[in-house]
């Protein structure tokens, strides 16, 4: 019986070192220029920011000019009102006049708590001048008579005819007036009537007759 010849193996086919090294250039040459892309590609353009939020940036905040600050200010901390220039006194030909205590008439005047008996220096000055007698009319009613205030006039005196009165002056503090005391009180000075007797009575002269007084809260 004949024996059969075993068949050799065939053998494995080996890859030629020329194609290893054409696979490996391709390669990397393919790798550098995907480097060389990334590296000149332009950066992507960010997302445009919606209209509204554009209009939001492009709105400044309104400045605050130094004008407007000052009033601010002056609006939290309110400063105290300043007289004007007091009125001019304009003097003309005078008229004697002579007035007499037995035809004296008092009236309600300037105060509802004050009568006054006008003793005719207005018209006899042509307004350059006012006299007059005050009398207090019963008991002092802080609620009332305590309003600090003062009067746009270029002269202001007073003298005491009987009774009392406490007053403060600005600047001088609280003073008490008695029969025979007299006091000039300057343009625009702020004062405030706080107490005084039932019967007191005073004279008051003021330059011109005509004027403003401002009264304080």
């Amino acid at each position: 019986m004949a024996t059969a010849k075993k068949a050799s193996p065939t053998p494995a086919r080996k890859t030629a070192p020329a194609v290893k090294t054409a696979k490996a250039v391709v390669k990397k040459a393919a790798l550098a220029q995907k480097a060389k892309v990334l590296a000149t590609a332009k950066p992507a353009k960010p997302a445009k920011a919606p209209a509204s939020v554009k209009k939001a940036k492009a709105a400044k905040v309104p400045k605050v000019s130094k004008a407007s600050k000052a009033a601010q200010t002056s609006k939290a901390t309110p400063k105290p009102v300043k007289p004007g220039k007091p009125p001019v006194i304009k003097w003309g030909p005078q008229k004697f006049v002579a007035n007499h205590l037995k035809d004296a008439v008092f009236k309600t005047g300037l105060r509802d708590y004050a009568q006054y008996r006008d003793l005719g220096m207005t018209e006899a000055t042509g307004g350059a001048a006012q006299a007059h007698v005050i009398r207090l009319l019963g008991k002092c009613d802080p609620k009332v008579v305590s309003i600090p205030h003062y009067h746009g006039v270029q002269f202001q005196m007073l003298y005491f005819l009987k009774g009392w009165m406490i007053g403060e002056y600005e600047g001088q503090g609280r003073v008490k007036m008695t029969a025979g005391s007299c006091w000039l009180q300057p343009p625009g000075i702020r004062h405030t009537v706080i107490d005084y007797s039932p019967d007191c009575e005073m004279v008051e002269i003021i330059l011109p007759a005509n004027f403003e007084t401002v009264e304080f809260e």
